[in-house]
C-alpha cells in the first residue's frame, strides 16, 4: 500500500468528503474515487458509506484509523516525504474556530493579508463550542485562535498578544466622565457578554472576590452589535481592551479604565500535534503570528 492510499484514507476519514478530501490532498475528485476503490478492495468492504452527513465510515474503517495514521506518519517521518504547500498556487479551504473577539478585531485584517499570499485559498470560520477539541483532533478545524484556557492541556499553542480590561459607555454618558469610580461601577446598569472568549468569567471571579455585585442590566451571547447597543443607552461593559478600542473606531462610545485591577489574559492560537508538522497548517499559523505582530 503506498502512501497515497494512506493519505486518501485519513482525508476521507477526517472531512468525511471525497471532495473535500481531494482539496486537501490536491488531487482530482476522481483519483479520490480510484484510491477508495483500491482501499474498498484491499480490506474488502466499503470503508466509508455516503449518508446525509457524509461519508461516514464504516466499523472496519473506524478499527483500522489508529493503526494507518501510525504507518502514514511512520512512513512520512522515515521517508521525509512530506507534502508540499504552495500557498499561491492553493485553493485549499481553511477552516479556524475563533471567538468573538478574534472575529471582531483581525479578520479583516486577516483576510486582506490571505489575500495577497493566497488569493485563491478560502477561509471558513466555525464557532468556539464544545465540540472545538474534537474537531482540531480530526482536522475539520485547523486552528483555534482566541482566550480559550479549556484548551491549554493537550494541544500545541502559540501566544499572540496579553490584553486586559476596559470599560466601554456611550460618549455622553450623563452620569460618566473620563474616569469609572468604583461608586459609579456599582450603581450603572451592565451588558454582560457571555460569548466564549471574552474573558468574562475572569470579571465575574475578580468581583466576587471584592464582594463586588454589579447590575446586569443584559447578557448578550455575542459581541456584534454591542457598540451600536451601548452608543444608543446607558449600558456600561467590560470588555478586553482591543475590542473596547475597535468599539471606539466604529461607534460613538468611549472607552476608560475600570474602577478594579482585573487579571490580564492572553490570546492563542491553538492546533492538534498530528498537524504540528504539516505544511499547510504551519503557513496557516505563520501568517496568524505575523498578522498579530502588523496589526
Amino acid at each position: 500500500m503506498d502512501m497515497k492510499l494512506l493519505a486518501v484514507f485519513d482525508e476521507i476519514y477526517k472531512t468525511r468528503s471525497v471532495s473535500r478530501a481531494g482539496e486537501n490532498l490536491g488531487l482530482p475528485q476522481t483519483s479520490v474515487s480510484l484510491a477508495l476503490g483500491r482501499l474498498r478492495r484491499r480490506f474488502n468492504d466499503q470503508l466509508f458509506v455516503r449518508t446525509g452527513d457524509g461519508m461516514l465510515p464504516t466499523p472496519r474503517a473506524a478499527m483500522l484509523v489508529p493503526q494507518l495514521r501510525q504507518a502514514f506518519e511512520l512512513l512520512l517521518s522515515a521517508t521525509e516525504q512530506q507534502a508540499e504547500f504552495d500557498p499561491a498556487s492553493s485553493s485549499r479551504t481553511f477552516r479556524i474556530a475563533m471567538t468573538d473577539i478574534s472575529n471582531l478585531e483581525f479578520l479583516p485584517a486577516m483576510m486582506n493579508k490571505v489575500a495577497k499570499a493566497a488569493p485563491d485559498v478560502r477561509i471558513e470560520v466555525l464557532r468556539i463550542t464544545a465540540e472545538t477539541a474534537r474537531l482540531l483532533e480530526s482536522g475539520d478545524a485547523d486552528l483555534a485562535i482566541g482566550y480559550m484556557p479549556e484548551l491549554e492541556a493537550g494541544f500545541f499553542q502559540q501566544k499572540l498578544f496579553e490584553d486586559e480590561f476596559a470599560c466601554v459607555m456611550r460618549r455622553q454618558h450623563p452620569r460618566v466622565g473620563e474616569s469609572l469610580t468604583e461608586g459609579a461601577f456599582k450603581k450603572e446598569r451592565h451588558a454582560v457578554i457571555t460569548a466564549p472568549g471574552t474573558g468574562n468569567e475572569i470579571v465575574e471571579q475578580a468581583l466576587k472576590r471584592r464582594g463586588v455585585q454589579r447590575k446586569v442590566a443584559l447578557s448578550l451571547p455575542t459581541l456584534p452589535g454591542l457598540g451600536n447597543l451601548l452608543a444608543n443607552t446607558e449600558l456600561i461593559a467590560t470588555v478586553p481592551k482591543r475590542v473596547a478600542q475597535t468599539l471606539v473606531r466604529i461607534a460613538r462610545v468611549k472607552a476608560v479604565a475600570p474602577p478594579y485591577r482585573f487579571a490580564d489574559f492572553s490570546i492563542k492560537q491553538h492546533w492538534h500535534e498530528r498537524f504540528h508538522h504539516d505544511p499547510a497548517n504551519r503557513w496557516l499559523r505563520s501568517m496568524v503570528a505575523e498578522l498579530f505582530l502588523e496589526i
